[in-house]
């Protein structure tokens, strides 16, 4: 739902200006130093982006889910860590709260997770619990007025960064499942947390994980997401859609940027006389990739218009992530083809983004995972 089209196309035209003149010239240097530089950090703040998503009322711009999709395909069309910096403070790391969290909790962390000056980190994988999430093995035993949290997460994105944490922990050992699970707001500093050492990935430079390790950390009750035991891994549930959305609209911005390179290396790399754009094997993968550059991106909207209705989207969210994650890497790989030899070395930015994109089928859900989503409702569907 677009509330306004005027102060819309104003902020996407921004976005897409900062991204070129800005953030595109940089992809570089954060490939080769493997950090974001501080002054576009800076920028990032100054441009309200760690609040893009977080309500107005604490400081943020309240995107809906339709102008959240339309922000991220011009955000996605350069290096994924600079949307990674920001995207826990709009995503999983301020989505909690704001749908679950209480009064004193909004009021206190989104305003400084909406302006930046906290960076937020979501706790939930573990060495032994990927995308079955329900099996965390991470306790939370209370204590008097605190929880005692022990156990270690990993793959965390931002930690480094990290001023703040929502971490998932079983408080009830005798529910295995979901339901003994609490979501709870560990802040930096907090005696008995500490870091592992940063994960060496295959792309994706510019964007940390680490292990976040909890050795008797010692956390007030009254961080204890909504204050009640239990639902944190409920609550965990009610943001996904909407990651899943986002991570979709990523997809989509990096592939139209990787297309938008293929198409112009081949409209000016010669071969045989002519520019290889004229080749119909070349013009075969070009059309291929801005097909499904197209499908996927009609869906994405749809599904957001969907979601701004308040209908239940579950299938569709899956659909998206399952569909536009795959068809990234598709044009990875025909982009790469289509630089030939060039593809192959990192004077061009394919050869980064084939690495960096390989990702995006792997977090907020695995192709695999999203498969078993969508036919499970469609059983529950046809029984009901």
């Amino acid at each position: 739902m677009i509330r306004d089209q005027e102060t819309l196309s104003l902020l996407l035209d921004t976005l897409s200006r900062f991204v070129q003149e800005r953030l595109v010239p940089a992809e570089n240097i954060v490939a080769e130093t493997d950090e974001i530089p501080a002054d576009i950090v800076a920028e990032m703040r100054e441009l309200g982006l760690f609040g893009l998503c977080i309500p107005e009322e604490f400081g943020g711009l309240g995107l809906t889910m339709e102008e959240e999709v339309l922000a991220a395909f011009e955000i996605a069309k350069t290096s994924p860590a600079f949307r990674s910096l920001i995207g826990t403070n709009n995503g999983i790391g301020s989505q909690g709260l704001i749908v679950d969290g209480t009064e004193a909790q909004k009021n206190y962390y989104l305003p400084k997770l909406a302006s930046g000056e906290l960076i937020a980190s979501f706790a939930l994988t573990e060495p032994g619990s990927g995308s079955d999430a329900a099996s965390l093995r991470t306790s939370a035993v209370r204590d008097g007025d605190d929880y005692v949290l022990n156990g270690t997460k990993r793959f965390i994105t931002n930690a480094p960064e990290a001023g703040v944490y929502t971490v998932m922990a079983r408080t009830n050992p005798e529910i295995k499942g979901a339901g003994g699970i609490s979501a709870f707001i560990v802040e930096k500093g907090t005696a008995g947390l500490s870091l592992g050492k940063r994960d060496h990935k295959m792309g994706q430079k510019g964007a940390h994980t680490c292990d976040v390790i909890f050795d008797n950390c010692r956390v007030p009750a009254a961080n204890i997401i909504g204050g009640k035991e239990g639902v944190g891994f409920k609550t965990a549930m009610k943001v996904l859609d909407k990651g899943r959305l986002h991570i979709s609209a990523i997809c989509v911005g990096a592939a139209e940027r990787m297309l938008a390179d293929a198409l112009r290396y081949a409209c000016e790399r010669q071969q045989f006389g002519k520019p290889i754009a004229e080749f119909q094997l070349i013009q075969a993968m070009l059309a291929d990739s801005k097909a499904e550059i197209y499908a996927a991106r009609s869906m994405i909207l749809d599904a957001a218009r969907r979601r701004d209705n308040r209908e239940d989207i579950s299938t569709e969210a899956s659909c998206c992530k399952l569909f536009a994650s795959e068809m990234c890497g598709r044009v990875a790989d025909r982009a790469v083809q289509i630089h030939g030899g060039a593809g192959y070395v990192s004077d061009y930015a394919i050869e980064r983004f084939y690495r960096d994109v390989r990702l995006f089928r792997i977090y907020e859900g695995t192709t695999q995972i999203q498969q078993i989503v969508i036919a499970r409702n469609m059983i529950r569907n046809l029984q009901v």
